[in-house]
């Protein structure tokens, strides 16, 4: 199943239709600035607040270990869904923060940036912040963080899309308005 622009859409509508709206603007105006259009920007050093760039590589790499094998297109897809989340607000300092973490602890570990470790060793990480066990907590302990700001908010961003929905049973996930066809069908 591949992720699609729309799946991203559709996700930040989901969540909130400011994020759905700014994603075609920042979309739109970010390109001309961004790597590999004739501007390079220094990469991320691993130290302070992590950079646009920086926070998109980081929750990528984790969406690959996140997601289901049978899932494509998850490059693009967290692409599009961080457009419409790394708006300024609190919760994109959160999301900026928590990665933050992620790749001190990758760096003190593995002598490496999240995106240059193998899947197994992403995994590996997470676990080893205690991500895949701790409670959801956005003012609590860095496990806590990550787990709301990272891991929660990937598999948001997956199953409020149609395509991460359809994964899970979910035809029609909230937000999502493609649903009178299925509504005239029985359940699969």
């Amino acid at each position: 199943m591949e992720l699609t622009r729309r799946d991203a859409a559709a996700a930040l509508a989901a969540i909130g239709a400011t994020g759905g709206v700014a994603l075609g603007v920042r979309r739109a105006t970010d390109d001309r600035g961004r790597p590999g259009d004739g501007e390079a920007d220094a990469a991320w050093d691993g130290e302070g607040a992590p950079d646009d760039e920086a926070v998109r590589e980081a929750m990528t790499a984790a969406a690959r270990v996140l997601y289901p094998e049978e899932v494509s297109g998850i490059d693009a897809f967290v692409d599009r869904f961080l457009d419409g989340r790394l708006d300024g607000s609190a919760h994109a300092e959160g999301v900026r923060a928590a990665v933050a973490e992620v790749e001190s602890a990758a760096r003190s570990w593995y002598d490496a940036p999240v995106a240059e470790l193998s899947a197994a060793e992403r995994d590996d990480l997470l676990r080893e912040l205690g991500a895949d066990t701790a409670e959801e907590d956005p003012g609590g302990t860095a496990a806590e963080r990550v787990r709301f700001f990272v891991v929660n908010e990937l598999l948001l961003a997956l199953y409020s899309s149609p395509t991460g929905g359809e994964l899970v049973g979910i035809e029609n996930p909230q937000g999502y308005a493609g649903g009178a066809e299925s509504y005239q069908e029985g359940p699969r």
